[in-house]
Parts: structure tokens; C-alpha cells; sequence
């Protein structure tokens, strides 16, 4: 079919050096079955053969954003397929490059492709700042963390509760242990220093960017939330109203709970944790900086009362406890359901 003219559809298997592109017609029908090496110019070649404005969709895997950007830069209509949405592809019987290309087109064509958001590249910028600083600061916890266990193996015991305020950095300082474990802190405590270097650095180009960003200051002013968590919320989340309400967005960050329904037998597990990881640290961490002081027993879970009170009642399960405060009130959690346009 060298000389078609209709609507093509694109289905692009993507990977770190070479990717799979299949075309096909409307009908399904092929046109074109190519491996290519991953850079600009040879998409560019595939894709002239590709119509006006073709339908392609890109699984959201490992590095998508340079495919994504070339292929809108083309006159594509880019569509991202959910991970989750296409796991099935794992069970088939027979898995290749070539069929999983096939079948993101073929889903993309008959209108049942599961989809993730593509957000613009202003947002996934800020992602990477919002990103880099968290797992900076992950890597300075785990350096303070080794720090304890070395005085712990030395039998040292940390009587402050702060081991790196002034104190306890002063019985760091008069220390006395072998010369291995000696080392090993001296080695982590300077680690620690250039992560808060790196830290603050990172601190201060987030605050530059949401300076005057009116979504950033907004979710400030809601009880628990401060500069660091509002910078969480306002690049994962990105454009908020591509939710339909809180419950969707609930659900999107994974706080809902497992829904199971076959017959008269219903199931509601655990949290889903599907979505952003980020999200739902920084929405816990915005509960447990709550009390009876800060206006969170104003906050109301469905048919339970104040919503503190029941977190600091339900003591057998309180990350269940902080867990309804997120959820909206006023109505049942919602089913979840299949990966839409809204998912992430």
C-alpha cells in the first residue's frame, strides 16, 4: 500500500537504543514494519511516510519525553499508552517488539487504548527539580541512618533526639572509637554536607520557578502544607483540572482502596499505591504535621466525625487513620477503574 492516503495509525515499541514502529491503516491493515536507531532524524524518515496528522501512541516506558516531543514537533498526534493499562501484553504466548507495536496501534484504532497524561514540558522540568531534591534528600537520610548504626555497634548511646543539631553534633566531635569507625562517620558527615549544598541549591531553583505560580501559593494555605510539600503537589499533579473532582484525583495518587465485585461477593482491600509514590508521601507527611491546633479537626471523614479524633483514636491502625483524612468527604471512595486520560 505505497500509495495510501487515509488515516494512519502508529504504534511504537520503545526502547533505550532502538525502538519497533509499525504502520497501519484504518482497517488495521499494515503498511510498514520498521526497526530504527533512537534519534531525531530517523523517526523523521519513518514518520514522512506516516499522512497528516497520524495517530501514534508511545508506551509510557524508560526516556518516552524525547519521542513524545519529536513526534507533536512532526505533526503527530501523540497518544501515551498507561503501563498498567497494557501489562496484559506480558502474558501472551508468543512476545516480541514487532506484536507489541501492533497492538498499541491496533488499541489506539478501535478507541480502547488506556492513557496516560502527557504533561507539557514546563511541568516535567519542574518534575525533575521537585524529583532530584526528594531523592537527595533520601540519600542524606540513609547517610544519617549509618551514622547511627555505627555508634550502635560501638555501643554509643544517642540520648538526644536530634543526633545533628548542636549537641549531638558536639558528641560527634568527642568521639572516641576505633580508627575503621571513626573513618566511616568522618567520611558521612562530609557526604551530609555537600547533600544540604545540593539541597539548598535545589530548594532555591524550585522556589525560583513557582515564585509566581498561583496554584503554589493555594495549596499552602491548606493546614499542614508548607513549601516543600506545595512544590510536590503542584509538579506531580501538574494541571489540576484534569480531574473531574477530588475523587478522581484521590484515586489517582492510589488513596482509594482495592475494589473487588463478583456476584453478591464484594472485596475493598488496601490503598491501590498506583500513581505518584511523591504524592502520597507528601500527603502524609501534610497529616502528620496536623493537630487539634492547626484546624484539622475541622477536616470531616464520611459518617465518622472530626477526622484528627478519629486518627488519634484508631491507635491498632493509624496509617489507615491518615489515610481517611485524605480521602474526600461527603461521598463514598470511588470504584477504581481502568487508566484514563487523566492518569499520570
Amino acid at each position: 500500500m505505497e500509495g495510501y492516503a487515509g488515516q494512519q495509525f502508529v504504534g511504537i515499541d520503545l526502547h533505550r537504543r532502538r525502538s519497533v514502529i509499525v504502520r497501519t491503516t484504518e482497517r488495521g491493515d499494515p503498511l510498514e514494519t520498521v526497526r530504527i536507531s533512537n534519534d531525531v532524524d530517523s523517526l523523521s524518515k519513518v514518520m514522512a511516510r506516516a499522512g497528516v496528522c497520524p495517530e501514534v501512541v508511545v508506551e509510557a516506558t524508560y526516556g518516552w519525553y524525547w519521542a513524545a516531543d519529536a513526534l507533536a514537533d512532526l505533526g503527530a498526534v501523540v497518544h501515551l499508552a498507561h503501563p498498567l493499562g497494557v501489562k496484559a501484553f506480558s502474558y501472551r504466548r508468543v512476545k516480541n517488539d514487532v506484536r507489541d507495536a501492533t497492538d498499541l496501534a491496533d488499541l489506539l484504532r478501535m478507541g480502547r487504548l488506556p492513557q496516560a497524561w502527557i504533561a507539557p514540558p514546563a511541568t516535567r522540568e519542574l518534575r525533575e527539580l521537585v524529583r532530584h531534591r526528594a531523592k537527595l534528600v533520601a540519600i542524606r537520610s540513609g547517610c544519617k541512618c549509618e551514622i547511627h548504626a555505627v555508634l550502635a555497634k560501638c555501643g554509643i548511646p544517642v540520648l538526644m533526639s536530634d543526633l545533628f543539631a548542636d549537641p549531638g553534633l558536639a558528641l560527634l566531635e568527642r568521639l572516641e572509637a576505633p580508627a575503621p569507625y571513626l573513618a566511616r562517620i568522618g567520611s558521612l558527615r562530609r557526604l551530609i554536607d555537600d547533600l544540604d549544598v545540593e539541597i539548598d541549591l535545589f530548594a532555591r531553583l524550585i522556589r525560583g520557578r513557582l515564585a509566581a505560580d498561583p496554584g503554589y501559593r493555594a495549596v499552602q494555605t491548606i493546614p499542614g502544607i508548607g513549601p516543600v510539600l506545595a512544590a510536590v503537589f503542584v509538579a506531580e499533579i501538574g494541571d489540576v483540572h484534569r480531574f473531574p473532582g477530588p475523587a478522581q484525583l484521590t484515586s489517582w495518587a492510589g488513596l482509594t482502596p482495592k475494589h473487588h465485585e463478583s456476584d453478591t461477593h464484594v472485596h475493598r482491600g488496601r490503598i491501590t499505591k498506583q500513581g505518584s509514590r511523591l504524592v502520597r508521601w507528601a500527603a502524609i507527611e501534610s497529616v502528620q504535621a496536623l493537630g487539634p491546633s492547626t484546624g484539622a479537626g475541622r477536616l470531616k471523614t464520611p459518617g465518622r466525625g472530626p477526622a484528627w479524633s478519629q486518627h488519634r483514636q484508631d491507635r491498632r491502625r493509624p496509617p489507615a487513620a491518615r489515610v481517611r483524612v485524605l480521602r474526600p468527604a461527603g461521598r463514598a471512595s470511588p470504584r477504581p477503574g481502568p487508566p484514563s486520560r487523566a492518569a499520570a
